[in-house]
Formats: structure tokens, sequence, C-alpha cells
């Protein structure tokens, strides 16, 4: 086996070839999106600038700072627009339905919460989709994101009887697919009284 990013490929002419377009169409993708981050840079500074093309000889190297400095700090990555687009309504929906829920318990007489912090096994790798996904959580009726360290995230929910591990492994197949990923077997959380 002749293994490469992780994928193991038989030493047949017909294979590397194939695993060759997959290594050229990863770079075409990073090769768009380094000139989509310069183009942006490029726009920005024409708007900023009025376009007077006197300030070119300064801003030539600020926008190569500036893309380099980018890269950087958030590598190009693969993201499938139409599920970033899927994902606004989802976002609108439970934000308010968040913001509805946490209103009404705060203001309910009895005040019906039952609090509890959970852990919550990601099965998003690490980086940027683990991120997203905890800032995210944030969103939903009666969760916060507290922690999210070595593929676990600790949630503190407000009422520990709700569906939030539904709610969660909801978050996650979004974030999922916004990142063009697929995820393993359904975890499954753990409240804190039982570790």
């Amino acid at each position: 086996m002749w293994h490469g990013h992780g994928i193991g490929i038989g030493i047949g002419c017909k294979s590397k070839c194939m695993y060759k377009k997959m290594k050229v169409h990863k770079i075409t993708t990073n090769g768009r999106s380094i000139l989509l981050r310069l183009v942006t840079f490029l726009l920005i500074w024409w708007v900023l600038t009025n376009g007077m093309t006197s300030s070119w000889w300064f801003g030539a190297p600020a926008i190569l700072l500036a893309l380099i400095t980018s890269i950087a700090l958030l590598p190009p990555m693969h993201l499938v627009w139409y599920e970033c687009i899927r994902f606004i309504p989802f976002f609108l929906k439970n934000s308010l339905s968040g913001g509805i829920d946490v209103a009404w318990r705060a203001f309910h007489p009895r005040l019906p919460i039952a609090p509890d912090l959970i852990e919550y096994p990601l099965r998003l790798p690490p980086g940027l989709s683990q991120v997203f996904m905890a800032n995210t959580v944030n969103l939903l009726p009666g969760t916060l994101s507290a922690a999210l360290e070595r593929n676990i995230m600790k949630v503190h929910v407000l009422d520990c009887q709700k569906d939030f591990l539904g709610e969660l492994e909801a978050v996650e197949q979004h974030v999922a697919r916004i990142f063009g990923l697929s995820l393993s077997i359904s975890p499954k959380g753990r409240s804190n009284e039982t570790l």
C-alpha cells in the first residue's frame, strides 16, 4: 500500500494517477482561496484609498503582508457554500428560540431550571470546525460551551431533562456539512455527576 494524507492507495499506475489528481484538486482549492483573499484585500485597499494609484507603492507590500498573515492565522480550507446558506435559517431559528426559552425561564415564578455541566465528545476534527461548533452551541436554548479540550466540549445546560444531546448532535451535523466532513457513530454526552 502507498500512503499519502492518511489515504491508503494501491501501487498500481491507475491508483497513483488518482492520488495525483486528488492532490492537484486540493492545491487548486487552496489556490482559489488564496486568490479570493488577495482580491478581497486589493478591493479593501482600493476602497480605503478612493482608488488613488499613488497609494499602491505602500499598498502592495501591505496587501502582501495581510495575505501572508491571513494564511498563517487561518489556512485555506474547504467550505461547502450551499451548506453555509442552509445553516443561516437553522442559526436564526435556534437563536430566536434560545432567547425566548431563556427569557421564559428567567421570568417564570418557579424558575424552571435544572443546570448541569456535561461533556460532549466531538466527532469533528480539531481546529476551526470544533471552534465553530463551540461558538454555535451558545445559540441553542439554555446551552453554553464552557470548555473545549482534547475533542471534548464541556457544555453548561440550564435544563438537564431537556433533549440537549439531540440539539448538540444536530449542530455538529450542520457544522460537519459546512466543512464537508462526515461524522462517525453518535456520541453519548456524560454528566459531571457521573464522572
